[in-house]
C-alpha cells in the first residue's frame, strides 16, 4: 500500500480488491482529519478503518447478541471467550495479556444488544500481539465446563471437599451482578428498557439476573456462541497509521480462512407502540425512605439509526436538560420535590429505537403523580413559550466543540471513535453520519430558519405520544434481606431432589476445578514484548514559561485543532484545619453558583454560550522527595474554541474574583452531591475501602478521605440534614474565597501556536497582595480497622500501607510488586478461586501509598486471608518472566495515554512540582534494574503486618467472620 505525503498509508479506491475484502466507500473525515474507510468480507463481515496520524492504534470486533431471557448468556460469554483459545489454551489469556502488553486499553463489554472486544495500544508490535489474542479468543474460544463454573455459576459447598456443609452458589459474573444490581443506577437502567420494549430483547437482563443465571447451562452457551460469533455478524474496527493491508490479512490468516458462510437472523423489530401512557414500579435494596426514590418519564422515539432524527433529539436534550438554567431542568429542580435530576435523563440512543427521559432522584416515596405533572406541565410550557434562539444556538455551538476536539482524556479517542460508529451502523444507518454530522447541521440550520422545530418535536414526539412509561423507583429496606432468603431458597429448591452421587458430583467438580486453578499453564504460548520494548525516555514538550506578576504562566504550543484550553492552579496559603472538609465543596459549588452579578442560571446560560464546559477542583500537592502533601490547591480550568478564547478568560476571571454563593443554591447543590455520592458507595466501594484505609497510614490519604471519602459523605449529609449547616457553610466558603485571592497562581495555555497570544491579565492581575503557599498539617486516622455497612450483598475489602516517597530508591520495586501481586496471585486467588468480580493491588508512587483491595466479593475473611499470605506467595517458583511482565505492567502506569490537551499541562505541572524529566527517568531506570529479591526486601521493610490499616464497605458487620484473623473492625452505617 503507497503512503500519502504525510507518511500515511494511502486509502484505496472504493471498488478495489483487499484479498477478499472489497471496498465499498471511502470518506475524508476533515474534522479529525482523517479518511474511513468502509470494506465487506466475501463472508458478510463487516470492517471500518479509521486512516489517521496518531500513535494510538485500535481494534475493535463487535457482535449483535439479542438474548432471549435473563441468564446472563451474552455476558457470561464475554467472560468466557476470553479464558482460553485453540492457539492461546492458557486459563486466562486476556489477563495473562495485561502485563505482557503496553496497552492504553483493553476489555471487554456487553451491552443491551451487542457485545465488543476492544484495544488499543502506542506498540505496532503490542497490536498485532493483541490483534491475534483478540481474534483467537472471539472466534476460536475454548469454552471450557470448568471456565463456565468459574466465570458463570456453579454449586460450591462451604467447605469444597465436604457435603454436609452448606450448599452455595458462586460464579463471578454471579457475584458481580449481585452487586451490580444493588445499585439504584443499573436497577433502574434495567427496568426502563424493560418498561419501554417490554416486546424485545430490551426486556431482558443481558448481563444476567442472579435469580435466573443458574438457569443458563453449558450447552446453551456454547449454542450461541456457535450462532452469533461468526464473521458474518462481525463489525470489526480499526484505526490508526497502520497498513490496513497487513491488518486485514492477519485477520483473513486467523478467522476467515475457516469459515464458510452462515447467516443468522439478529434483526431486532419495532415495539408495538402503546394505545395508552403506562406506570411501572421497581424496587432496590435501600432504607432511605425519606431520600432514596426516583420517577423517571421515559418515551419511545424513532430510529437511533436515522442521522436527522439522532442528531435533533441529541440537541434538543442539551437545550432541556444540558445545563442548570435549561428550560427542562431548572423547573424540575427548582420545584424543590427532589434533589437532582433522575439517572436516566436525557436521550438515550443505546436501543434500537430512541429514548427521551426526563425526572427528578432524592425524592420521599409516593411523588409519582406529581413528578409526573411537572415535567409534563413543564413541557407545554416550553411548547407554548417557545425556545429562546439563544439557547439552540449555544447547544449547537457544544456540538461544534465535540466535533473538533480530539482528546485522550480519560478514554482513548480511537475507541471513542468506533463508538460513534457503531450506533448508526448496528442499527442498519449510514456508519458516516455518526462522525461526521455536517449535512444534518445543515438541515437543522435551514428548519431552525423557517420556523419552530424543537417545540414540533417536543408536541409530536412526547406530549402527543402515548408511548410513555412512568417509572418509579422505590428503595425498599426489606429487600436484601427477601434476596438473602430468595437465593437460599433458590439452593434448597433446585437442589432439592439431589442425591449422593450428584453431591459427590458437586465435590469432585469443586475440586476438579481447584485443581486446575493451581495448575501452571505455559505463558510462553502468550506472545509478549520485552523490557527493550519500555520507552526509557519522557518527551519533553516545548512550552514557555513566564512570570506575570504573582503569577507563573506556561505557553504550551499544540495542534489542538482551534480549541483554547486554560487552566488556572491557585497554591493555597495556610488553611485553616476546620475548612479543609469544606475545600471539595467550594470547588464543586463555585462554577455551578453565580459570579460577577449573575446568578447561577444567567452564568450558567453564559458558560454555554462561549466555552465547552469549565470545571474547579481542589487538590493535594506532593514533592518527589517527601510523602507528606506540600501544598493545598484549587484548580480552575476550561476549554472554547479559540475564536472565544477571551470569553473563556472572562468566565473563570469571575469565578475566581467574584463568586456568588447563596443559601438555595446551595441548599440545591448539596442534596444533588449528596445523592451521588450515596449512590456510588454500592458500586465503587472498592475506592471508598482503599480511601478509608489509608487515611490510617498516609497524610495526603487522610486528606483524600476529607476529600472525596466516605467521612466527606457523613460531613455533607450533617449539612444537608442538620440545622444551621448551610449558614456556616456560607461563612466558610467565603473565607476560602479570600484565601483563593491571596494564593499563588499558576497557569498553563494550551493552544495552537497563533492563540498562544491569549491576554490572560485579567486573571493574573487578581492576585496581588499574596501570602506564601502554605504546607497543610493533617493527622492521620486512629490505625483501627474501618467496617461500613451499606445496602450491598457483596463486600469491598482494602488493606493499606504508608512506604516511601517517589525519589526513594524502594519506590519503583513497590511499583513493580503491586503488578506482580495484581497478576500473579491477587487475580487467582481472588476473583478465580474466590469468586470476586475483580482483585488487585495499587501502589501511587507520589503519595507512597501501598493498597491490596477487592471488588464485588462474597468474602471477607478468606480475602484477608489472602492480603495476609501475600508474602508467602513471593517465596514460591516465580523467576525472570514473571518479574519481566511486572515490570512491563508497571511501567505502563508511567507512561500515560496523552493528547494535545494534556500532553503540555502535564510537563509544565510536572517541572512546576519537582518531577522533571530527568527526575522522571531516573524512577524508570531503577525500574528496569529491579530484582525478585528487591521485591522481597520491600515487602519486609515496608508491607508488614503492624504496618497494615484494614477498611471495608460490605452490607453486614464483618467482625464474626474476621475474629479467627485476629481482627476487630470499628463498625458504622454509611
Amino acid at each position: 500500500m503507497t503512503t500519502t505525503e504525510t507518511g500515511l498509508p494511502a486509502a484505496p479506491r472504493v471498488g478495489e480488491k483487499l484479498g477478499r475484502y472489497a471496498v465499498e466507500r471511502v470518506e475524508a473525515l476533515p474534522e479529525m482529519q482523517g479518511t474511513l474507510v468502509l470494506l465487506r468480507h466475501e463472508l458478510g463481515a463487516r470492517h471500518a478503518h479509521v486512516i489517521r496520524d496518531d500513535e494510538n492504534s485500535a481494534f475493535g470486533v463487535t457482535f449483535p447478541t439479542v438474548p432471549k431471557d435473563s441468564t446472563g448468556v451474552a455476558h457470561i460469554l464475554e467472560h468466557i471467550v476470553l479464558m482460553g483459545s485453540q492457539r492461546y489454551p492458557v486459563p486466562d489469556p486476556f489477563f495473562g495479556m495485561i502485563p505482557r502488553s503496553l496497552s492504553t486499553f483493553m476489555n471487554a463489554m456487553t451491552s443491551n444488544d451487542w457485545t465488543t472486544y476492544p484495544f488499543s495500544t502506542r506498540n505496532e508490535k503490542d497490536y498485532f500481539n493483541l490483534l491475534g489474542v483478540y481474534l483467537d479468543a472471539a472466534f476460536f474460544p475454548l469454552m471450557r465446563y470448568e471456565s463456565f463454573r468459574q466465570d458463570g455459576h456453579r454449586f460450591e459447598y462451604a467447605t469444597p471437599d465436604d457435603p454436609t456443609s452448606e450448599l452455595k452458589l458462586q460464579g463471578v459474573v454471579y457475584n458481580e451482578m449481585k452487586g451490580a444490581m444493588a445499585t439504584p443506577g443499573s436497577v433502574l437502567w434495567r427496568a426502563f428498557g424493560k418498561a419501554l420494549f417490554p416486546d424485545l430483547t430490551y426486556a431482558n437482563n443481558s448481563g444476567g439476573s442472579p435469580n435466573e443465571i443458574p438457569g443458563l447451562t453449558y450447552e446453551n452457551l456454547r449454542a450461541f456462541h456457535a450462532a452469533h460469533y461468526h464473521p458474518g455478524n462481525a463489525y470489526f474496527y480499526t484505526y490508526g497509521k497502520l497498513p490496513l493491508a497487513r491488518i486485514l490479512d492477519t485477520i483473513e490468516a486467523h478467522v476467515m480462512g475457516r469459515f464458510s458462510a452462515q447467516t443468522l437472523d439478529v434483526s431486532i423489530p419495532d415495539q408495538p407502540p402503546f394505545a395508552a401512557p403506562r406506570q411501572e414500579r421497581v424496587t432496590y435494596a435501600s432504607s432511605d425512605l425519606e431520600r432514596g426514590s426516583q420517577v423517571l418519564l421515559g418515551w419511545k422515539l424513532g430510529l437511533t439509526g436515522d442521522p436527522d432524527a439522532n442528531l435533533r433529539w441529541s440537541v434538543l436534550s442539551d437545550v432541556l436538560l444540558g445545563n442548570p438554567a435549561a428550560p427542562l431542568t431548572r423547573p424540575l429542580i427548582e420545584s424543590g420535590l427532589g434533589s437532582a435530576l433522575a439517572d436516566l435523563s436525557g436521550y438515550r440512543d443505546s436501543f434500537r429505537e430512541g429514548a427521551f427521559a426526563a425526572g427528578l432522584k432524592g425524592l420521599p416515596l409516593g411523588k409519582v403523580q406529581e413528578v409526573e405533572t411537572l415535567v409534563l406541565d413543564t413541557l407545554r410550557a416550553i411548547v407554548s413559550q417557545g425556545i429562546p434562539a439563544e439557547l439552540i444556538e449555544s447547544s449547537l455551538h457544544q456540538f461544534e466543540i465535540a466535533q473538533k476536539e480530539v482528546s485522550n482524556a480519560g478514554y482513548p479517542y480511537a475507541l471513542g471513535v468506533m463508538f460513534r460508529l457503531l450506533t448508526p451502523w448496528l442499527y442498519g444507518g449510514d456508519p458516516v453520519t455518526g462522525l461526521r454530522l455536517d449535512a444534518e447541521l445543515e438541515r437543522l440550520r435551514a428548519d431552525l430558519a423557517q420556523g419552530r422545530v424543537f417545540e414540533d418535536m417536543i408536541q409530536r414526539e412526547l406530549l402527543d405520544n402515548p408511548h410513555r412509561v412512568t417509572l418509579e423507583l422505590a428503595p425498599d429496606p426489606e429487600l436484601a434481606a427477601r434476596a438473602e432468603a430468595d437465593e437460599k431458597a433458590l439452593v434448597q429448591r433446585l437442589s432439592a431432589d439431589f442425591t449422593d452421587d450428584d453431591r459427590r458430583r458437586i465435590v469432585a467438580e469443586s475440586l476438579r476445578l481447584q485443581e486446575l486453578q493451581a495448575q501452571d499453564s505455559d505463558p510462553n504460548l502468550l506472545p509478549t514484548l520485552e523490557l527493550t520494548d519500555v520507552p526509557a525516555r519522557v518527551p519533553r514538550v516545548p512550552y514557555s514559561a513566564t512570570q506575570e506578576g504573582r503569577a507563573t504562566v506556561g505557553r504550551v504550543g499544540q495542534p489542538t485543532g482551534g480549541l483554547t484550553y486554560l487552566d488556572v492552579q491557585v497554591r493555597l496559603p495556610e488553611v485553616p484545619d476546620d475548612l479543609l472538609d469544606t475545600l471539595p465543596l467550594y470547588a464543586f459549588a463555585v462554577t455551578r453558583s453565580g459570579a460577577a452579578g449573575q446568578d447561577y442560571l444567567e452564568l450558567a446560560r453564559r458558560m454555554e454560550a462561549v466555552t465547552g464546559g469549565v470545571n474547579a477542583s481542589a487538590g493535594v500537592g506532593q514533592r518527589p522527595d517527601r510523602l507528606e502533601p506540600t501544598r493545598l490547591t484549587l484548580s480552575y480550568g476550561g476549554k472554547a474554541l479559540a475564536r472565544n478564547g477571551g470569553a473563556l478568560v472572562t468566565v473563570l476571571r469571575d469565578l475566581i474574583a467574584e463568586p456568588q454563593f447563596t443559601r438555595e443554591r446551595l441548599e440545591q447543590l448539596l442534596k444533588q452531591r449528596l445523592a451521588g455520592m450515596q449512590a456510588s458507595v454500592v458500586s465503587s466501594g472498592n475506592a471508598y475501602a482503599e480511601r478509608l484505609a489509608a487515611a490510617q497510614v498516609s497524610a495526603s490519604g487522610a486528606l483524600n478521605e476529607r476529600f472525596g471519602g466516605l467521612s466527606a459523605l457523613a460531613g455533607l449529609k450533617a449539612i444537608v440534614e442538620g440545622e444551621g449547616g448551610y449558614d456556616a457553610l456560607l461563612t466558610r466558603l467565603n473565607r476560602i474565597h479570600a484565601l483563593v485571592l491571596s494564593g499563588t497562581p499558576v497557569l498553563c495555555l494550551t493552544a495552537t501556536e497563533s492563540d498562544l497570544d491569549l491576554d490572560l491579565s485579567p486573571i493574573t492581575a487578581l492576585f496581588t497582595a499574596g501570602e506564601a503557599v502554605g504546607q497543610p498539617r493533617v493527622q492521620t486516622a486512629p490505625r483501627t480497622p474501618q467496617a461500613r455497612t451499606t445496602d450491598s450483598p457483596v463486600a469491598f475489602n482494602a488493606v493499606a500501607f504508608q512506604t516511601v516517597p517517589y525519589t526513594h530508591p524502594d519506590s519503583p520495586a513497590l511499583l513493580v510488586l503491586s503488578r506482580l501481586l495484581r497478576s500473579e496471585y491477587l487475580l487467582k486467588e481472588i476473583r478465580e478461586k474466590g469468586g470476586a468480580y475483580g482483585g488487585g493491588a495499587g501502589f501511587d508512587p507520589r503519595e507512597g501509598v501501598f493498597t491490596m483491595s477487592s471488588y464485588r466479593d462474597p468474602n471477607i475473611s478468606r480475602t484477608y486471608a489472602v492480603f495476609r499470605d501475600a508474602r508467602a506467595f513471593l517465596d514460591s517458583d516465580l523467576g525472570a518472566r514473571e518479574l519481566k511482565e511486572a515490570v512491563l505492567g508497571a511501567s505502563k502506569t508511567l507512561d500515560p495515554l496523552t493528547s494535545p490537551d494534556t500532553v503540555g499541562r502535564l510537563r509544565f505541572y510536572g517541572d512546576q512540582a519537582g518531577f522533571t524529566p530527568e527526575v522522571q527517568e531516573a524512577y524508570r531506570a531503577r525500574l528496569l534494574a529491579v530484582t525478585l529479591d528487591d521485591l522481597k526486601r520491600v515487602m519486609d521493610e515496608w508491607l508488614t503486618p503492624e504496618r497494615a490499616a484494614y477498611a471495608l464497605v460490605a452490607g453486614r458487620d464483618p467482625n464474626e467472620d474476621v475474629r479467627e484473623l485476629g481482627l476487630t473492625f470499628e463498625v458504622q452505617a454509611v
